[in-house]
């Protein structure tokens, strides 16, 4: 419940009210408790107020339950036994302005980002890729920026990742070695996510996440993520989760402490975006978290239990709602000692023992005062929604996203030339030159082979013509010779009978 002065009722303890301070709201927070203490209706009497003061919320929705913060709620024995112990006299109930989205399209406006958006750091940890894959992939990714390639789909990914494999000898000297097991395994890491509806994520429009910053009628717009699905798959859940934060931080202009935020951003489960991270993730994540504050964007992350969040972060965190926890393990009762730890203490009671004491609705609430500084932690019950808690149905969840304002921005998808297109039409340009190549090296081999088979003929004119000659030169030798043997023997006879008849006469 918001109030004039920029302050939030949200509890109520012994002393009375119990408000958080509108320009300490992006100092961040922490809803924590086990399952079925009252968490998500924690969340939702946080977003309704900050919804009355103006400030849009995102929020991931895991069973549909916050779906009924669109609707207006109504009075039960519950909330009329509360109205007094909070001082509310004619609670007027109401629902919020609200947005759904949906990664997979089905349940709201699709929510799509690029792969270059993503970036090669947090598309590793979708992957689940190793140090040495995480290396290969930054070199595809640099290779893209250098050459202009736009890295939009997965297809694009792919074929970039082919690309780089079959040129590695090209790519090594400049960027490092490139080895084809390791794009095998990325490879197959990208099948594994398209199998599980990963793909869906990435393409055009990209999101625009100026478009959670959206008042409606002076309250700001609660934007709903359908996340039952996504939940499915822990790791694209946290990693979009942790994608659109960095997008925040990076979009968004230095604002400093404002009397209100611009958005609040409640990370729902934060255990799933802590497990199995790799250190230089964490401080990533960190300086993320430190930085965005400035922004204008307070952070609150809601988990079962407080120890699910590194400490380095936890640290961050000023303003602390715990619900209830269970302490039937050693290990259980070491996380309540330590999360009791966390508190500024209270000396009217245990802040240990207050934690299993806890009854669905109660909590321990520790705000930050004006000043920056936590407030003693307080004993106290939780306001109930003014929304409808639960559920809406198809039919008005389907009403609610016709009547939005962006309808139809993100709800067809496009794809424009990017690095698939481009390396699909080199390839062709490729093949067609080498194409021209082997028919002009088949010409000029036909011609070769023609010139030999005209240089072998006239050759074997010749011999014939010399063959020819040396024989007519050989009979007309012999004709010749025979001739001159003839006419020699005739006149040879001639002359002795010449001789012999004058030595005749004589006698």
């Amino acid at each position: 419940m918001y109030t004039e002065d920029n302050q939030l009722y949200i509890a109520h303890c012994d002393n009375g009210p119990l408000y958080m301070v509108g320009k300490m709201a992006n100092r961040h927070g922490l809803i924590a408790g086990a399952t079925g203490t009252g968490k998500t209706v924690t969340l939702q009497v946080l977003a309704e107020s900050f919804c009355e003061a103006g400030v849009p919320c995102f929020m991931a929705d895991m069973k549909g339950d916050l779906s009924g913060i669109s609707q207006a709620g109504q009075m039960s024995s519950f909330i009329e036994k509360r109205c007094p112990e909070f001082g509310i006299e004619n609670p007027q109930f109401h629902g919020c302005p609200t947005r759904f989205f949906d990664v997979y399209g089905e349940q709201g406006h699709p929510l799509r980002a690029t792969i270059s958006d993503m970036g090669p750091q947090l598309l590793s940890r979708l992957l689940g890729l190793n140090e040495t894959q995480t290396g290969i992939l930054n070199i595809v990714f640099k290779i893209a920026d250098d050459r202009g390639l736009l890295l939009i789909d997965m297809k694009d990914l792919r074929l970039m990742l082919d690309y780089v494999a079959k040129n590695a000898r090209e790519f090594t000297t400049t960027y490092g070695t490139i080895t084809s097991v390791s794009v095998g395994a990325i490879q197959r890491a990208l099948l594994a996510l398209e199998a599980e509806g990963g793909d869906l994520f990435f393409g055009e429009p990209s999101f625009n996440v100026f478009d959670f910053l959206q008042t409606e009628g002076g309250k700001g717009v609660m934007n709903v993520l359908a996340a039952d699905k996504l939940m499915l798959n822990p790791k694209l859940y946290s990693t979009f989760l942790l994608w659109l934060l960095s997008e925040l931080y990076t979009q968004l202009p230095e604002v400093g402490d404002l009397p209100l935020p611009k958005l609040i951003f409640f990370f729902d489960e934060a255990h799933m975006l802590f497990k199995d991270t790799s250190k230089a993730l964490v401080d990533k994540i960190e300086q993320v978290i430190r930085l965005v504050r400035s922004k204008g964007v307070g952070v609150y992350f809601v988990t079962q239990s407080p120890d699910d969040i590194p400490e380095v972060i936890a640290g961050q965190l000023g303003n602390r709602i715990l619900h209830g926890l269970r302490a039937y393990t050693p290990k259980e009762q070491k996380a309540v000692k330590a999360a009791a730890q966390t508190f500024r203490t209270n000396p009217n009671f245990n802040t240990e023992a207050a934690i299993l004491e806890l009854g669905t609705g109660e909590a321990l609430v520790s705000l930050i005062d004006e000043k920056g500084a936590p407030c003693i932690v307080e004993r106290a019950k939780i306001l109930f929604p003014l929304s409808q808690i639960g559920a809406i149905t198809d039919d008005q969840r389907n009403e609610l996203i016709r009547k939005s304002r962006i309808y139809g921005v993100y709800d067809k998808s496009f794809d424009r030339e990017s690095a698939y297109e481009v390396l699909v039409e080199q390839q062709k340009q490729e093949e067609k030159r080498l194409q021209k190549e082997a028919e002009e090296e088949e010409k000029r081999k036909a011609k070769e082979a023609k010139e030999r088979e005209r240089s072998r003929s006239t050759s074997s004119r010749s011999t014939t013509t010399r063959k020819k000659k040396s024989t007519a030169g050989k009979a007309l030798e012999k004709t010749i010779n025979t001739t001159a043997t003839t006419i020699g023997r005739n006149l040879g006879n001639q002359i002795v009978r010449s001789i012999l008849g004058s030595i005749f006469k004589k006698r």
